[in-house]
């Protein structure tokens, strides 16, 4: 065999494995997915202090792991202190008037009294004159005065009454439970909670990071000063054609590999894939359609997140951000089950070395 016969002979070899691979792409893109626009993602919480004032201690450095719980910073808490104070006067100031309710309400209670006893009285006098004038024993004049003394008596009662009622309502519906008692209460827990809001500390376990925060520093109501990650909450999406992953579903299983970790492989499930990309959301803003311009005769296929995540400990090594390669494949198909575990082999090989 003659050099030119060889050379036809690998060129034939080549061109078959090139088909041969490039028809195995296709498939695979449909059963086992690859892609290496992953990413660890994981909440992010602003701290924010929920009182204004004065830094005067700082707690914790930059990256530094905390436990919930744990102090991040403090203000200065002087004149929440004070508030404090003047809450707790208002409170007892509003106990001694609670106690001065009780006094009126027995006040009003002897008033009631007295008044339902002139107006019995008044009563049964304007009766008996009453009785008196039809005999045309007395004049019409000393009626009428006994009447006239009747409805004062019982106006007068009335309004003891609602006198009784208005204090009453004042006190509650025992002691302690007045109007000025429970608004003085409300002062005090008040204060209270801010005083205690003037130490900051970690909403749970994790990672105080992007920490510019010095002592003096003015630190105002809701308005963040440090980046909080909580330790766990780190998931990885992955962005996938739309065609690749058409047909993945729940049942299917990933395997993720992190350039944080090459040579290193861990297994995940899906937990969901998105329902939609930014690009497709309309804005109800009055405007006309901007129509999409591409002159491309192929245009960029459109990808799609995919989260993934994994009930194990990921690596210490990982943050929020780090990349990774992922492929997915159907677990009860034992071929692209072995097809999928080489592709992330060699891809994570690939990271390794480079």
């Amino acid at each position: 065999m003659n050099a030119d016969q060889q050379f036809k002979n690998w060129m034939r070899i080549l061109i078959v494995c090139f088909i041969l691979v490039f028809a195995y792409i296709i498939v695979a893109d449909r059963h086992a997915p690859l892609t290496t626009e992953g990413r660890v993602l994981g909440y992010v919480v602003q701290v924010a202090p929920e009182v204004t004032g004065k830094i005067t201690q700082v707690y914790v450095r930059n990256n530094q792991k905390v436990k919930q719980g744990e102090a991040l910073f403090e203000i200065d808490d002087r004149k929440y202190i004070i508030a404090l104070d003047k809450a707790n006067l208002s409170l007892k100031s509003a106990f001694e008037k609670e106690a001065t309710l009780y006094s009126q309400r027995e006040a009003a209670q002897a008033d009631i009294s007295r008044a339902l006893a002139s107006y019995n009285n008044a009563h049964r006098e304007y009766q008996r004159l009453e009785k008196l004038s039809q005999k045309n024993v007395i004049s019409q004049s000393k009626v009428d005065n006994a009447a006239a003394q009747d409805h004062i008596a019982r106006a007068t009662l009335r309004a003891q009454k609602q006198n009784l009622k208005v204090i009453e309502a004042q006190l509650g519906d025992g002691k302690g439970q007045s109007t000025a008692v429970l608004l003085a209460k409300n002062m005090v827990n008040r204060a209270q909670l801010d005083l205690s809001h003037t130490v900051v500390t970690a909403p749970s376990d994790g990672v105080v990071t992007n920490l510019q925060l010095e002592v003096g520093t003015t630190a105002r109501m809701n308005s963040p000063l440090l980046t909080f990650v909580p330790t766990g909450s780190l998931w990885v999406a992955a962005d996938f054609r739309e065609k690749s992953v058409a047909d993945v579903d729940a049942n299917y299983s990933a395997l993720v590999t992190f350039d944080a970790n090459p040579g290193e492989v861990y297994r995940f499930s899906i937990v969901s894939r998105d329902y939609g990309v930014a690009a497709a959301q309309q804005q109800p803003n009055g405007s006309l359609t901007q129509v999409e311009k591409n002159n491309r005769w192929v245009r960029d296929a459109q990808r799609t997140r995919v989260n993934l995540e994994n009930n194990e400990r990921l690596p210490n090594s990982l943050f929020v951000g780090s990349r990774a390669t992922i492929v997915l494949y159907p677990p009860g198909n034992t071929f692209w089950s072995l097809m999928a575990k080489t592709q992330v082999y060699l891809a994570s090989w690939f990271h390794f070395i480079y």
